[in-house]
């Protein structure tokens, strides 16, 4: 898999950047188990249904914003009506660090605000198709961070959804940060890798994702 999937830094398009091994065990630790405290709510993980009647596959649970298929509340109408837990300022400054490192610009990373993080459960069998994330009014770079089993993750262009893309490989502690042209690039999980599970981190089975983004909304 290391042969297949070089685990160096790479900028695989102008402003898409991947950063194996970002975040240290102990912080991923730390993330797995306030994922736990924050997946039990106000708003609980659950399965998102999209206007066509389908249902993810992925488990979301939000925090500042809550995201429903194509918008954002501070409710979750579609759960149980409750407002979304707020976004801890730890997960504003992971994000900020996140992107002056990875666009190696310390103003570019204090001037970073996020205020919603999607966290998305995948167990063996979830997938994310090819999507862009333009449901927020900002083009400020959206900042992921994977932990848990491995994933082979899917980053395409902001045209459409078919190629040209680039196939890599996201493992437990990876960061990867996009902006600037490639903000609204399609990008997707096409699967969970076997046999990657990372039970040092705390979580038993399946990948993590936390996205860190700036709706450009206020109340």
């Amino acid at each position: 898999m290391a042969e297949l999937f070089p685990r160096s830094r790479a900028t695989v398009a102008p402003g898409a950047v991947h950063l194996p091994d970002w975040l240290a065990l102990e912080q991923q630790r730390e993330l797995v188990a306030a994922c736990r405290e924050w997946a039990r709510g106000p708003v609980p993980m659950h399965r998102t249904r999209l206007p066509n009647g389908g249902v993810m596959s992925v488990q979301t649970v939000c925090l500042g914003w809550h995201w429903q298929p194509y918008r954002y509340t501070r409710t979750a109408a579609d759960v149980n009506g409750r407002r979304v837990a707020p976004l801890p300022d730890r997960l504003v400054e992971l994000g900020r660090a996140a992107v002056a490192e990875a666009y190696g610009d310390g103003a570019a990373g204090a001037a970073y605000a996020p205020d919603t993080v999607l966290v998305n459960y995948y167990d063996a069998e979830a997938r994310m198709g090819l999507h862009q994330d333009k449901d927020e009014r900002s083009d400020a770079p959206v900042v992921s961070l994977s932990i848990g089993a491995s994933c082979l993750f899917r980053f395409g262009n902001p045209e459409h959804r078919g190629k040209p893309w680039t196939d890599l490989r996201l493992a437990s502690g990876d960061l990867f940060v996009f902006g600037g042209p490639s903000r609204y690039a399609y990008h997707g999980v096409t699967r969970v890798l076997a046999d990657t599970d990372r039970p040092d981190t705390g979580l038993a089975g399946g990948r993590l994702n936390l996205t860190l983004r700036c709706t450009g909304l206020s109340d």
